[in-house]
């Protein structure tokens, strides 16, 4: 049963955009290594985590559990993790943090878009609003992209658009799981899907890690494996657990809206990484982006009102 208590979905998501957007650092972090090395060494990592800490619940968690759950784990976590994050370490590799960052806030009008189909949601006329601000403030972000022109920016734009899609397939479909659940808790179900990674993520590092692994050093491996770990505690265990309280808590239409956050943040990390201040077209986009959270979040008081 969801429960509405949209302070507490907030706030967690808040936190988990906040956690989330250090994953755009981490191509950053470890220029050397492919974006498919590090999503087969975050999942992996995150697979590992994962199944120390639901090895208590698991004799319980079989036992609620039948084949449909499983497919849905699979499919969650080839969705939104695999494919999301080569898609997106893809994109950070080549064009940066600042531009993937923000192509990622189209989340919430895909999210929303969907969510307005679900029942009891409101009407696509009250959310015009904060869609038409989400999409002026993505409409920046592209003209930003293409105008800087070059091969690599289009490749870079490709893959955040790619990212966003699966995503959005993620979010949306997660929600509607947790909803539906019972007897297993929002951090169980986060948990579920790391140990189902994992074991995907193994099939992911035998093209990603096959004959490459003489080309770096042993200190290089070490700081690789600390990054991914890291990556895979903070991002995958806490920001994942955090954004399954908002889920719960939050109808679709919002809860899309939230995912924001993890926009803001990581466009902040990445204009503190280049050392730079933002550039007009990224402040507007960023202040568009947050009318239209400020906006959509208006339109569900209303309606509670």
């Amino acid at each position: 049963m969801v429960v509405n208590n949209t302070p507490l979905g907030i706030g967690a998501s808040i936190l988990a955009g906040a956690l989330w957007g250090l994953v755009f650092l981490a191509p950053k972090l470890a220029p050397g290594f492919l974006p498919l090395q590090l999503s087969a060494g975050r999942y992996l990592a995150y697979g590992l985590v994962a199944a120390v800490l639901i090895a208590p619940a698991w004799r319980r968690l079989l036992g609620l559990l039948g084949w449909r759950e499983w497919r849905a784990l699979l499919f969650l976590a080839f969705t939104g993790n695999i494919i999301y994050y080569v898609f997106l370490a893809t994109a950070v590799r080549e064009g940066g943090v600042a531009m993937p960052s923000l192509v990622i806030g189209l989340l919430p009008i895909a999210v929303t878009l969907v969510g307005s189909r679900e029942r009891h949601a409101l009407p696509l006329r009250r959310l015009a609003p904060s869609l038409l601000l989400s999409a002026a403030g993505l409409a920046c972000i592209g003209w930003q992209s293409l105008s800087t022109g070059g091969v690599a920016s289009l490749l870079a734009l490709g893959c955040a658009f790619g990212a966003l899609v699966s995503w959005t397939i993620f979010a949306v479909h997660n929600s509607r799981w947790l909803a539906r659940l019972e007897g297993v808790s929002g951090n169980e179900w986060n948990l579920l899907v790391g140990v189902v990674t994992g074991l995907e993520a193994l099939v992911l590092a035998v093209p990603a890690f096959a004959g490459g692994m003489g080309s770096h050093s042993g200190a290089q491996w070490l700081h690789f494996a600390g990054l991914v770990t890291s990556v895979a505690i903070c991002c995958s265990i806490l920001g994942n657990a955090l954004w399954n309280v908002a889920s719960r808590v939050l109808p679709l239409t919002l809860v899309g809206q939230m995912i924001v956050f993890e926009t803001l943040f990581a466009s902040l990390y990445g204009f503190l990484w280049e050392a730079r201040w933002p550039g007009a077209l990224e402040w507007a986009a960023m202040a568009l982006l947050v009318g239209g959270v400020v906006a959509c979040a208006s339109a569900h008081a209303q309606k509670q009102d």
